[in-house]
């Protein structure tokens, strides 16, 4: 047998301690499971009932009220958010969003918060389990997180703390078979140098030491839960061992660097800061005190895995939040919280009295008693027999006096109306109603007036809201931490966005100058900075989907947001493809109407061009007709001015002859004249 590890006895006896402690909270958890499933009475109550000839079959208002209750808390899926502390890392926190977006998809996050808030309303506690898968991405390893049953976690019964920040540690209890155990760690079935298989020597659990309690209730159509269904492999009951991750709060050293020349702060583990030292350059300027170090203690949680006596493994996680995230339901100041089925179980139980009185009186109304005197019958059970039968003839002494039949008092009205108020009573605890329900009959008559009034019924479920979204921020905040720590390789994160966006982010990437090959620089090195990691409040609650199309529809209407914000609140699912497609349609009516304005510019030149041409052709004909009419005229003149001279010349020269002839006459005149004086002086 192997020797029992000192740290291995004292996790077992701290989960005795604490596994004990919560043994009542443990009962009055499984018999909120129990009326949840509709086992709502105990063996005995079921006993008298039948002894009533009534059936065992309550009136289960719960069941339905709590499942409107996990529909509306979780209609749509949360969304986380990191905000850098500086101006400088807004780049770096949308890094870090698109990490725990991815984380969340890979962890199936949407079923795991489901499952999680069912756990949270039924059993009044929820467990979030953040942890490394290390045979994810071939190797590489990948955060993740999960769930896990509220039975299996051990809490310190000191803690005070909403989430259980004060407690001194936490462990998760895993009960698996042989070969569960051998799957997860093949290395215990290897046998050693002397043949013996390790997993033989580790010790293994009782028959009845289960995590899971056994109901107290009658199981209604065989209800079949882990308590019920852990002997149905028989071949593995006396083969079974408990692994206990015990969590615990202890103190590391850290060191903040800083480089007095620049500035520039690191905190650095004792690791890191050895690796640095290795460094000649770095250490030269140590010595010449170039840097300055603080060593300071940080609270960190250690993990230590143990099976039986033997201890699996032991680390140190980079994060100071316990990686079992509790949701807390209706807190106590205690690590035992109530659930919504606890605070109703009351009433439950008094809507099952009422129906069996009820039904009671509708045995009694229905099958009326029949008193005769005694003696006057002689044998009761063939009158029985006979009272059976509508057409009998039955005899009696009528001596002793006639037979007569007692009316049962009638039922107060009030009474009827007990169930719909203890149902009344239970939705309003929940913070449900029949309206959120589909109920048309309780919804106002308007539209809007339904809208306003779901809004008002959704005020209760969203303070739980508040509650859970705390617990997500933690959540975050943890992935947070062991994305940090993990997360130290190059890496492209890829996520999908509901309308199909792609966003990809690279981290860690490394830049190299293309001379030298040195180490210039490290984009997206998420090893840097600080984040404060936050739920988008509101993300989970469901809302009216034709109200808020309308209100976007008139916004987009309007102008006051673009069609890919309007787009967001439909349920089309290809968005993407109806941008792609509308964008397409847009830019081919623009190119189309580009080229109508430029076909009529054209066609408009064309017809100036045509006409300018026409003109032309026309100035061309007129300057060739101008052309000619000049030549004429200039010929006409021309020749006027030849026909002028001519005519001038044949003025003149008759002119000329004229004169001449008339020189001629009139020296021919006087010497006529002269002539005549002569004669006449003679």
């Amino acid at each position: 047998m192997i020797k029992e590890d000192k740290r291995a006895g004292k996790i077992k006896e701290r989960y005795r301690r604490w596994f004990d402690a919560r043994a009542d909270w443990d009962v009055q958890a499984r018999e909120d499971i129990d009326f949840y499933l509709g086992n709502h009475f105990t063996d005995q109550e079921a006993s008298e009932l039948a002894e009533r000839n009534q059936m065992g079959l309550p009136i289960d208002r719960l069941y339905a009220a709590i499942e409107q209750f996990k529909a509306i808390i979780t209609s749509k899926p949360p969304k986380f958010s990191a905000v850098g502390r500086e101006d400088s890392d807004t780049k770096l926190g949308n890094v870090w969003k698109t990490i725990l977006e991815y984380i969340w998809d890979n962890s199936d996050g949407d079923e795991v918060f489901k499952q999680v808030i069912h756990d949270f309303s039924v059993a009044g506690l929820g467990y979030f389990y953040g942890y490394i898968d290390p045979e994810a991405d071939y190797g590489r390893g990948e955060v993740k997180f999960t769930y896990v049953d509220p039975f299996r976690v051990v809490v310190d019964p000191n803690s005070r703390n909403k989430w259980f920040d004060d407690a001194s540690g936490m462990q998760l209890s895993t009960i698996l078979t042989r070969d569960q155990l051998l799957d997860g760690y093949p290395s215990l079935g290897v046998p050693d140098k002397e043949g013996k298989i390790l997993i033989d020597e580790i010790e293994n659990i009782g028959i009845d030491d289960e995590d899971y309690p056994s109901s107290q209730n009658r199981q209604e159509g065989m209800s079949f839960t882990p308590d019920i269904v852990k002997d149905y492999d028989y071949g593995s009951q006396s083969q079974k061992y408990r692994i206990i991750e015990d969590f615990r709060k202890v103190k590391m050293p850290f060191f903040r660097v800083v480089d007095l020349q620049t500035g520039k702060e690191k905190i650095l583990d004792n690791k890191n800061l050895q690796k640095l030292l290795e460094d000649k350059r770095t250490a030269e300027a140590f010595d010449r005190g170039l840097f300055d170090i603080v060593e300071v203690q940080q609270t960190r949680i250690q993990v230590t895995c143990i099976v039986g006596q033997i201890v699996l493994y032991e680390s140190v996680l980079d994060t100071d939040i316990f990686p079992l995230v509790p949701v807390p339901n209706i807190w106590t100041n205690t690590p035992y919280p109530m659930s919504d089925v606890r605070k109703n179980k009351g009433f439950q139980r008094f809507l099952n009295k009422v129906m069996s009185l009820i039904t009671s009186h509708a045995q009694a109304s229905s099958g009326l008693k029949l008193l005769i005197p005694q003696g006057s019958v002689q044998d009761i059970e063939e009158l029985e027999r006979d009272w059976a039968n509508p057409n009998a003839t039955i005899e009696y002494d009528a001596s002793f006096g006639e037979p007569h039949f007692p009316s049962p008092q009638p039922l107060a009205g009030s009474i009827l109306q007990l169930p719909q108020m203890v149902e009344h009573y239970i939705d309003l605890n929940i913070g449900i109603f029949e309206m959120q329900q589909g109920d048309a009959g309780a919804a106002p008559r308007t539209s809007s007036g339904t809208m306003m009034m779901e809004d008002f019924g959704q005020r209760r479920s969203k303070s739980k809201l508040r509650d859970v979204e705390a617990s997500l921020k933690r959540l975050g905040k943890l992935m947070y931490h062991l994305s940090k720590s993990h997360y130290t390789f190059q890496k492209t994160f890829r996520i999908v966005q509901p309308n199909n966006d792609l966003t990809e982010y690279t981290i860690n990437k490394k830049l190299y100058d293309d001379k030298t090959k040195e180490l210039q620089t490290i984009e997206n090195d998420i090893g840097v900075g600080a984040f404060d990691v936050r739920v988008i409040g509101n993300s989970t609650m469901p809302s009216n989907k034709w109200g808020e199309w309308n209100i976007y529809m008139e916004a987009y209407q309007a102008g006051l947001i673009d069609k890919v914000e309007a787009l967001k609140k439909t349920e089309i699912f290809d968005k993407e493809g109806v941008l792609q497609r509308t964008d397409l349609i847009a830019q081919l009516q623009q190119q189309l109407q580009g080229a109508q304005e430029e076909i009529k510019k054209l066609s408009g030149d064309l017809q100036t061009a045509h006409r300018e041409s026409v003109s032309s052709r026309k100035k061309v004909e007129v300057e060739k007709f101008k052309g000619k009419l000049k030549e004429q005229e200039f010929d006409s003149k021309t020749k006027n001015t030849v026909s002028i001279d001519k005519l001038s010349n044949a003025v003149k020269l008759e002119s000329e002859k004229l004169r001449l002839v008339t020189d001629a006459e009139k020296k021919r005149s006087q010497a006529q004249k002269g002539s005549g004086k002569l004669q006449t002086k003679e």
